[in-house]
């Protein structure tokens, strides 16, 4: 799914960057997709790569729920019923 980076943030990240928008558009398109990933797939991803890092499995799940409490990651998809309670209870 291609999503269409705001154009908003593109133009502040053009104006306080100095990138032209072109360029802004493909930072804020490559920002965007690195935090579109779901909680199990960063999980998976970060996991095997402390792994690979010689890190054992009691310290590297310790560091990742360190990580998830300050990552802004991806929303879960939800229903229209899921967004109605949300708003209305």
């Amino acid at each position: 799914m291609c999503v269409v980076p705001d154009p908003e943030l593109v133009a502040h990240v053009s104006a306080t960057t100095g990138l032209g928008a072109r360029e802004a558009g493909r930072v804020v398109d490559d920002v965007l997709a690195w935090y579109r990933e779901s909680v199990e797939d960063y999980v998976r991803r970060r996991h095997a790569t402390l792994h690979r890092h010689g890190v054992r499995n009691e310290q590297a799940f310790e560091l990742i729920a360190v990580e998830l409490a300050e990552r802004v990651v991806a929303a879960p998809r939800l229903s229209h019923r899921q967004l109605r309670r949300l708003v209305y209870g």
